[in-house]
């Protein structure tokens, strides 16, 4: 009997469809790594009895990066990475062991079908999979086909079981096209970002950007926004005028006419026609005319739309929107979200899928009614060749949904049955008037068939009083006549959804990326959401912009960045040729990067106008060990120190705050040690300035504070404060933080685990002495006599913080809350506890963990 490996995407994808194709019969266990299950049964696969085992990887199994060296800011000139610097795929995300994990799993499986989700991202992971689990699969002996592909668009029975009976291949130029993306993203983006943050960086302090990146997407993302700002900002606003004239019958109620000319922009013109019309006492009906007319029904929802709508009607952002689709389509409520088409394919079960919604309250009324008497056939769209439109799968309710996701599926379902419902057909009545010799003519509409907008109420014609009958020649009296004095307005801030529209329109990302676009430039602080979520170009984006613009426009337009996309679509379609494109595109950005890096004082005089220079920004708040003078303190991100009189600046921990540490010195190089918190709930630890940015050991890297020096005798080095070996994560060292009394802890000096004991406690010390049994640094605790918790009222203890039985009810574990998790020391909040135990520190050569030390801490 054969083994058949199965990979989908996501966990719960993998649990949805084991569950599918098993018919329930599924057993499921935890795989090694933790975070994806396996689902094994057994069935019947190309005629025969086969073995099945189902699971998933968690998105990108790699991820595409410089080798080691080229990593480092300081060592590398930005233009090499266009070319010399080699790449190299990396796990994406070593702590889920996704690697191992799959190896395991493939050992002894013969065939293997990728569940992957089917546009190029899908692919690019199909190939990821295969060259991770192939080399230790069984090898064919037939030359029978092992690898095979499903392409499915929902989580539901029919769905799933058709891609199981049509498997096809993966598809290399796609997967092609997406490293493509990748490598051209990666070395462009580092090159430019890597260049002007450090130029700016070293000149300006009040940035209050952590990174000035740039991106062959995110710029002309960011141009569109400050395009619509210029066009604001040079507005100069015309005045203008309308000739109003209300007219009445009878006791009929007055009508405000529209005049022929629709304004003038000359005062003296205006009143002359004013003048002329005022002669009239009556205004004569010229005509009427009556025409049938249809508001069409929607086209299907593709990705674009659904971003469009969400944001300017339901007030959530692309990237929020993207997210809420993905968990619904996990879930089984929506087929796949990511697609451009908008046309359903001929043989689509549209009346299967709207009988789903036949019981639903909010909507079962109108479903009934539309089955009852046919469905129409949507119109006609644009046929993708990738997914359906998005489509409800089945019903739902708030309650099972909660308040964004039910939003959005609401608004999906709502305009399924929109698109199968019939036109809204109306009555446009037009009464076409003759004031002296000025024409004017007023409309009203009524409906005669609602049509759609009965499942989309806002998309209804409003109710407007009809006209009583008149005919040509009927005399209506002129109740007032006069002109009304206007002003020309400037046009507002893009909103995100004009901007999606812009981005689709110019080629700029596609519906995958184009969420990520827009949170970038606004997570850089290049763009903030106002009101009504429109985009308002900060003065960083401003600048960048126009510097851009100032040195080669071509950086932020978007036709430069269009063209490319076409050619990694002929990559996908097989029609060009993956390294030809790769290269001739690094060779144009290339030429652009020297130019750039030659015209940066074009964008220098900008900033200068916008930005104070280093030397004039932030506090005084350090000694420098050079010159002995007070360094500056700059806050605005990225935080950092800079001495105006040596000219060097000096990065820092970010997302904490940085005081003075009681005015002690580093013994290496006399500068005065800092002290870094993230909040009386997290974590602390000095650091010196300058060992922060140069290493002062072999053994230590740029980076690291005091609680990670490995100096022999500084009274604040990892050396005289560490502890024990971290209770949870790899490499970390539990280090006592000397500044946190009366409410003591000690921390790990590489994940976010913080062990709160001995509060209250006069002073507490690490000892030379290690423990017996586990090798960790002895702890000397001196207590108050009024406070003291040990026994028989004694003041002092030395002892182990985990093997010693007096202590034991004196320490709790706990994780540091980080202001933001990318801060350098965190890992995110782990789910469970190590179990292991603590070890006496070395800073050449750590022990490894015993195994014991998590019964104090359960």
């Amino acid at each position: 009997m054969k083994t058949v490996l199965m990979v989908a995407e996501k966990p719960s994808l993998a649990q949805s469809i084991a569950k599918i194709l098993s018919r329930g019969s599924a057993s499921s266990r935890k795989g090694l790594n933790g975070a994806c299950s396996v689902h094994e049964y057994t069935g019947s696969f190309m005629g025969q009895s086969a073995r099945f085992k189902m699971t998933s990887v968690c998105g990108h199994v790699m991820s595409l990066d410089f080798i080691g060296k080229y990593n480092n800011w300081d060592k590398v000139d930005p233009a090499e990475l266009f070319s010399k610097a080699p790449t190299e795929k990396k796990e994406a995300n070593p702590k889920l062991n996704m690697l191992k994990f799959l190896q395991v799993e493939a050992r002894s499986c013969d065939i293997i079908v990728l569940w992957l989700d089917c546009d190029k991202e899908g692919e690019n992971i199909c190939f990821e999979v295969l060259d991770t689990v192939l080399p230790v699969m069984n090898k064919s002996t037939g030359g029978e086909c092992t690898v095979y592909r499903a392409k499915f668009s929902s989580i539901t029975d029919t769905d799933i079981l058709n891609a199981m009976n049509k498997l096809g291949e993966p598809n290399k130029n796609e997967a092609l096209s997406v490293d493509a993306r990748q490598e051209l993203d990666l070395r462009i983006g580092c090159a430019f970002t890597r260049f002007q943050t450090k130029y700016f960086q070293g000149k300006y302090g009040n940035l209050d950007s952590s990174l000035i990146s740039f991106g062959p997407c995110q710029t002309p993302t960011l141009g569109f926004c400050v395009e619509r700002h210029d066009k604001i900002q040079s507005f100069k606003p015309e005045t203008y005028w309308v000739l109003q004239v209300k007219v009445s019958r009878g006791q009929e109620q007055s009508l405000t006419l529209d005049w022929d000319r629709v304004r003038i922009f000359d005062r003296e013109i205006a009143q002359m026609f004013l003048n002329i019309t005022k002669a009239a006492r009556e205004a004569q009906v010229d005509s009427v005319s009556k025409k049938e007319k249809a508001k069409q029904r929607p086209q299907a929802l593709n990705t674009v739309e659904m971003l469009r709508v969400a944001s300017s009607a339901l007030g959530m952002g692309p990237q929020h929107t993207m997210q809420i689709a993905e968990r619904l389509y996990t879930q089984g409520y929506i087929s796949y979200p990511r697609t451009e088409t908008t046309h359903y394919p001929e043989n689509f079960d549209l009346k299967g899928t709207l009988r789903q919604q036949a019981n639903n309250p909010f909507w079962a009324d109108l479903v009934k009614a539309l089955l009852a008497e046919g469905v129409n056939r949507p119109r006609k769209g644009t046929d993708a060749g990738d997914h359906p439109p998005i489509t409800p799968m089945r019903s739902a309710t708030e309650a099972e949904l909660g308040s964004d996701a039910w939003r959005l599926y609401e608004y999906i379902t709502r305009h399924f049955i929109a698109t199968i419902s019939y036109d809204c057909k109306y009555l446009q009545t037009t009464i076409y008037f003759s004031v002296g010799c000025e024409r004017f003519t007023t409309t009203c509409k009524e409906v005669i068939s609602p049509g759609f907008t009965e499942i989309m109420p806002w998309q209804g014609i409003p109710n407007e009083e009809t006209f009583q009958p008149c005919e040509k020649g009927d005399k209506f009296g002129v109740d007032e006549m006069k002109l009304l004095e206007k002003q020309t307005s400037p046009p507002d801030y893009l909103t995100e959804a004009e901007l999606i529209t812009l981005m689709e329109k110019h080629g700029i990302g596609t519906d995958a990326s184009i969420p990520v676009h827009i949170n970038n430039v606004c997570q850089r602080n290049y763009v903030t959401v106002e009101s009504g979520r429109r985009l308002k170009p900060t003065s960083l984006g401003i600048v960048l912009v126009h510097g851009y613009y100032k040195i080669d426009q071509e950086l932020v337009l978007p036709t430069i960045r269009s063209a490319l996309e076409k050619q990694l679509n002929l990559i996908a379609q097989g029609k060009a040729n993956f390294q030809q494109v790769l290269d001739h595109t690094l060779d144009i950005f290339k030429r652009k990067f020297h130019y750039f890096v030659d015209s940066i004082a074009g964008m220098d005089e900008l900033m200068e106008v916008s930005f104070s220079p280093l030397a004039a920004t932030g506090k005084p708040l350090s000694r420098c060990g050079k010159c002995h003078r007070f360094m500056k303190y700059i806050q605005a991100k990225p935080s950092r120190l800079h001495c105006s009189h040596c000219d060097d600046t000096y990065s820092l921990p970010q997302n904490g705050t940085i005081k003075l540490y009681k005015e002690l010195r580093c013994p290496l190089d006399d500068f005065e040690l800092v002290l870094w918190s993230s909040g009386s709930r997290g974590k602390s630890y000095p650091l010196c300035p300058y060992c922060y940015n140069h290493a002062p050991f072999r053994d230590m890297k740029k980076g690291m504070g005091c609680n990670e020096c490995t100096h022999p005798t500084c009274q604040h080095s990892l050396s005289m404060l560490g502890i024990a070996q971290c209770v949870e994560c790899e490499n970390g060292v539990m280090v006592l933080d000397s500044t946190s009394g009366p409410k003591w802890k000690m921390s790990c000096n590489k994940c976010n685990v913080i062990v709160h004991f001995f509060e209250n406690a006069h002073r507490v010390r690490v000892a030379a002495e290690t423990c017996e049994v586990c090798d960790a640094a002895l702890v000397l605790v001196d207590f108050n006599k009024a406070k003291t918790p040990l026994p028989a009222d004694q003041t002092q203890h030395t002892g182990c913080v985990f093997c010693d039985p007096i202590f034991q009810d004196l320490v709790e574990i706990k994780h540091a809350t980080m202001r933001h998790p990318m801060h350098r020391g965190g890992q995110g909040r782990r789910q469970g506890r190590s179990r292991g135990r603590g070890k006496r520190v070395n800073p050449k050569k750590p022990k490894d963990k015993m195994a014991a030390l998590a019964a104090y801490f359960v």
